[in-house]
């Protein structure tokens, strides 16, 4: 029996408020756009940037707190797992598309006086994390 580890803990920046659908079959999903940036200095002394943007999805559970608490601006600590996958776009071209599937969020904003979360923390139930349907991919 060979063992086997896929997890990502990211922590970054939302780049624009959540999308949050409903598949077909009334499973509750939302997505976010995450950039984690990286700084350092040149040979130079000049510091230099680069951003990665990752493609987050939250499943049942997980989306309902996304869409109660995650806006655009957000700084937040992401913990999943890597998947890619592939599926054909409407004018008939293969598409390949890799996202973090969230199993665990933190909000790491400080405390806002016209936040009234109750928590600031979430992670999702085993009854709710995704179950490997393709009916329950919404596009």
């Amino acid at each position: 029996m060979s063992r086997t580890l896929n997890k990502v803990m990211l922590i970054g920046n939302v780049g624009r408020d959540p999308e949050v659908n409903f598949t077909p079959t009334g499973v509750k999903v939302a997505h976010l756009r995450l950039a984690t940036t990286e700084a350092w200095k040149d040979k130079d002394g000049v510091i230099q940037e680069h951003t990665d943007w990752h493609s987050i999805v939250a499943w049942r559970g997980l989306a309902d707190v996304v869409e109660r608490l995650i806006r655009r601006g957000s700084r937040i600590y992401v913990e999943g797992k890597i998947q890619y996958r592939s599926f054909e776009d409407r004018d008939g071209h293969k598409r390949y598309v890799t996202e973090i599937i969230a199993d665990n969020l933190l909000v790491l904003d400080p405390k806002r006086a016209d936040n009234n979360s109750d928590g600031d923390s979430a992670s999702a139930p085993a009854d709710q994390r995704p179950q490997q349907q393709d009916d329950d991919i919404p596009f």
